[in-house]
């Protein structure tokens, strides 16, 4: 069983930094797809980024430039810092996981897609 679980989170204002971290235990290994989602107040959950054994990445539109996923194979760690971070980032962060192939992991994909979830960190910014 895979469990996950993220850490960093808080209130900046608008232009700060954040890291985000989702620390995953239990059988989880490379061939893990890895993702942060956000979910804002009233709005649906979307995909922000995705990690394919450190080498492929695939970024919302939103947030290209700005944030940046990364990940820790040694230590079973997802990270996201998310710079020049604006009002309308504020959401709940979630990472999530699914054994996926690289093709696979290429693109964003609807969160139904994604077998294991974190509970979620808050992101709030202030302009």
């Amino acid at each position: 069983q895979v469990q996950l679980v993220e850490s960093g989170g808080g209130s900046v204002q608008a232009g700060g930094t954040l890291r985000l971290s989702c620390a995953a235990s239990g059988w989880i290994d490379r061939t893990y797809c890895m993702v942060w989602f956000r979910q804002g107040s009233g709005a649906e959950r979307e995909g922000v980024a995705g990690i394919f054994d450190g080498a492929t990445t695939t970024y919302a539109d939103s947030v290209k430039g700005r944030f940046t996923i990364s990940r820790d194979n040694a230590k079973n760690t997802l990270y996201l810092e998310a710079n020049s971070l604006k009002p309308e980032d504020t959401a709940m962060y979630y990472c999530a996981a699914q054994r996926s192939s690289r093709a696979w992991c290429a693109s964003l994909r609807d969160p139904a897609s994604y077998k294991y979830w974190g509970s979620g960190t808050q992101v709030t910014v202030s302009s």
